[in-house]
């Protein structure tokens, strides 16, 4: 094997670094992993890998703790042109070591094993090509747990203290059923079907795999483009026609445009629509990746209907801002559609990295202003006018003005 190559990022080649995966079962999956190891002088893993495949008498190992020390030992093997392997979990290439390699320069061969994604979704029984596939391992879990508020189907890589049960927790009030999948490939394999409140008031063994389904049971829930989180194929800035509303009530298509752009809604966050109305803000949020709470006082507001028409899940609160906040999970963005200083203030107080206020009345702006620089954001303001092309009589066309609104932005330095 000291006679493969690979590329190196900056175009040097020279033996290649062999990582191998390692199934769920706990051995090498991949025909070639055996003559790779059996030529291997240098073999870096965790300790269970190491312990798991056959070695060479005379290879050096290296049991994985920190990556750094073994970054230097596998550059100096390629150096010298002896043959290493790493071993790693499944599919290397997903959320494992083949980035950190590949960020040292290493030329690498992989050798992937099935991924624990992959193999949760088999023996669920369902399909995966439309899922999201996110992590909570040894990073801030609140963007997986938004993924799985956002999306009708998520696997979710977890970690100790971010697994079934605290997503679990944090997906209470979102109607989505869990699959936990613990100790896949071994005898003591185990797939729970389970609801948020019930995944929170249990242990799971460690690590596991998490899959956060929409839709009934035997319904993979996904989205039929394949696109888990793309832009929508429809755009956003829609008409006014494409939403239902009463009486006008709606945010304005040149505003929302402005607004959405503000709010900066993707995979991974939160965005609270308060005063939602007809819902438009967040359904373009939510339609954009983010995961939304639309609050509104009016029972008889059409949000749901036009959530279930542009096909995305808002979770709808109702309630009277600020009291229906107060239990909410913290967002990251905010868009206040209505309400007073009150709202804004209670708003303010959760400490969003970014707040949007859209305000037909005048005297409200300064208040505003004062209130969110005093809560610490750095403001922004614009007023939009816009007119619009009307038909008259005889084909002339004429410009019909909109009422208009002031748009603040108040963004944490």
């Amino acid at each position: 094997m000291g006679g493969v190559t690979g590329d190196r990022p900056g175009g040097a080649t020279g033996p290649a670094v062999t990582v191998v995966g390692i199934d769920a079962a706990g051995g090498p999956a991949h025909p070639a992993a055996a003559p790779a190891l059996a030529a291997a002088r240098l073999v870096v893993g965790a300790a269970r890998h190491l312990a798991a495949v056959r070695l060479p008498a005379d290879a050096d190992t290296v049991a994985l703790g920190p990556l750094a020390p073994a970054l230097g030992r596998l550059a100096d093997a390629v150096a010298a042109g002896s043959p290493a392997v790493v071993l790693a979990s499944g599919d290397p290439g997903l959320f494992g070591v083949v980035r950190a390699l590949r960020a040292a320069g290493l030329p690498l061969r992989v050798l992937p094993a099935v991924s624990s994604v992959a193999a949760a979704f088999a023996r669920a029984g369902l399909p995966w090509d439309g899922a999201a596939v996110v992590t909570a391992h040894g990073r801030d879990p609140r963007p997986a747990l938004n993924a799985c508020r956002a999306l009708p189907a998520v696997a979710v890589l977890t970690a100790p203290g971010a697994g079934a049960a605290e997503l679990g927790a944090g997906l209470v009030g979102w109607s989505r059923r869990l699959v936990v999948a613990e100790h896949l490939g071994t005898d003591a394999e185990r797939l729970t079907e389970t609801t948020p409140e019930q995944a929170a008031g249990r242990d799971w063994a460690d690590p596991h795999v998490l899959l956060s389904l929409a839709g009934e049971p035997g319904a993979a829930g996904m989205r039929a483009d394949n696109q888990p989180a793309a832009a929508p194929p429809g755009g956003w800035a829609l008409p006014e026609s494409a939403y239902a509303h009463r009486d006008s009530m709606i945010t304005k298509s040149e505003v929302r445009a402005l607004a959405v752009a503000r709010l900066r809604p993707r995979l991974g966050r939160l965005v609270w629509d308060v005063g939602a109305g007809s819902g438009s803000v967040g359904i373009e949020c939510a339609l954009l990746g983010a995961a939304v709470i639309a609050v509104e006082r009016d029972p008889a507001a059409p949000v749901r209907a036009n959530a279930a028409r542009h096909g995305v899940d808002v979770r709808v609160v109702a309630g009277t801002a600020p009291g229906a906040l107060h239990p909410l999970p913290d967002p990251d963005a905010v868009f206040v559609g209505g309400g007073g200083t009150d709202v804004l203030a209670a708003v303010a107080y959760r400490r969003p990295d970014r707040v949007v206020a859209a305000l037909a009345a005048v005297d409200r702006v300064a208040p505003a202003v004062a209130l969110l620089r005093a809560a610490g954001y750095v403001v922004q303001g614009v007023q939009l006018s816009a007119a619009r092309l009307a038909d008259l009589p005889g084909g002339s066309v004429r410009l019909a003005a909109t009422n208009p609104v002031v748009v603040l932005t108040g963004e944490r330095p």
